[in-house]
């Protein structure tokens, strides 16, 4: 794991994989940081260049001022990528992750081959629904919403379990100010426009009982993007890639495989 100094921000990452090997970049959900995807990695195939990193205000990033803007969470992930001579990924985002792959897809084609859009949307919610979060986060930080969000992420049985216990913590250690930050680039952004003109393999995956981003949402974004796959996890919520990590990994190797991103791995 390694920082990189950009003046405005600090982003921690880590990259992990042979260099010249296939790219594959992660981009993780609000209130989490990019353990997110570690239920997941053991289960790809080995010698894939693995590239996750903590959007600004969220683990181990600095944490600016907000509030913060989707153009300035697309900004970073592409001098991220260029500061380590990436091109040519498959960038997998959830989330506000999943909006911020729409944007850099459409600013940087050079950086992006294929998309993994999960659990996300040209739009997320409305300016009023972010501004209460907002407000809550600024004034509370980010314990007061756990009990909600919980609900909205999580199917019923994750959430009686002792497994949903690191998530919560994870969403009650994030900043307010970091919360605060990326829900006003959520609620500041409406890619319909931009995803629709997009020209590149994409999968978009869905879970049956995400709360956050409801499978009929993510099956519109499909619709927008030509020759979109679609794939809904069933039993899972807005993070499948926890709740079903065999599912969601195998989905994401049969992609990689389908558009020729296994070519050079070992």
């Amino acid at each position: 794991m390694d920082c990189l100094d950009l003046g405005d921000v600090v982003l921690h990452y880590a990259d992990t994989g042979p260099r010249d090997a296939p790219a594959v970049v992660f981009s993780n959900s609000l209130g989490t940081d990019f353990r997110l995807w570690d239920p997941i990695l053991p289960l790809l195939p080995a010698g894939l260049r693995i590239i996750r990193y903590d959007k600004r205000g969220h683990g181990l990033s600095t944490c600016p001022p907000a509030p913060y803007t989707m153009g300035g969470l697309i900004h970073d992930a592409e001098r991220l990528m260029d500061a380590l001579g990436v091109r040519d990924s498959v960038f997998v985002g959830l989330s506000i992750g999943g909006m911020t792959a729409q944007g850099l897809a459409a600013k940087r084609l050079d950086l992006v081959r294929a998309v993994v859009l999960s659990n996300t949307a040209p739009k997320i919610g409305t300016r009023e629904m972010w501004a209460e979060r907002i407000a809550i986060a600024e004034r509370d930080g980010t314990g007061p919403m756990a009990d909600a969000i919980m609900t909205r992420w999580f199917s019923k049985g994750f959430r009686e379990s002792d497994r949903v216990w690191p998530w919560r913590r994870m969403v009650e250690t994030t900043p307010g100010a970091g919360y605060a930050g990326c829900s006003a680039a959520i609620a500041g952004t409406d890619f319909y426009t931009t995803t629709a003109a997009l020209r590149l393999p994409a999968l978009v995956i869905a879970g049956s009982e995400d709360g956050s981003t409801p499978p009929d949402l993510v099956r519109e974004l499909a619709d927008l993007i030509p020759g979109a796959r679609y794939a809904l996890i069933r039993g899972a919520g807005h993070l499948p890639c926890v709740e079903k990590p065999e599912e969601y990994a195998a989905l994401l190797t049969g992609f990689l495989r389908e558009i020729g991103h296994l070519e050079g791995a070992a």
